[in-house]
């Protein structure tokens, strides 16, 4: 859990960095066309734009799930390497992400597909770790159809 943590807010933290010392806020870098590009932007809101642009409360929001982590550490650590793997992603992208709230009042998004909001490395960490948490129960309910 502890190595998916670090991996994932270094990674989130240190692209965030690279990219924003390539672009300009709003200028676009395609990687392949009409599939992926670098934008960066400077999302003041939470994620798919969620409660509007209170830094403040999605620090807090963030903390507070954090928190709620490490209460349950000790039982996290009792769970499958695939659950560990998962909240590790889910706190080190929350993490990554609270970081830049905290020093900038705003997130550094810059990953830009069709048809899907821009969103960052800690983003992709986020929903990965939630896939692996949710692997589990979405197999043995599948085993259970008739």
């Amino acid at each position: 859990m502890a190595v998916a943590l670090g991996l994932a807010g270094a990674a989130d933290l240190l692209s965030k960095r690279a990219v924003v010392a390539q672009l300009v806020p709003g200028e676009r870098y395609v990687i392949v066309p009409h599939l992926l590009a670098f934008v960066t932007v400077h999302n003041g809101r939470g994620a798919m734009g969620l409660f509007g642009d209170r830094a403040v409360l999605l620090v807090a929001l963030a903390l507070a799930v954090l928190f709620a982590l490490a209460l349950t550490l000790r039982e996290l650590l009792r769970t499958s390497p695939l659950a560990q793997t998962g909240y590790g992603l889910v706190a080190g992208g929350a993490l990554g992400n609270v970081i830049d709230r905290a020093l900038h009042g705003y997130v550094v998004d810059f990953i830009s597909v069709p048809y899907f909001w821009i969103f960052n490395v800690g983003d992709a960490f986020i929903t990965v770790g939630l896939v692996l948490l949710a692997w589990p129960a979405l197999r043995e309910r599948k085993s259970e159809r008739p």
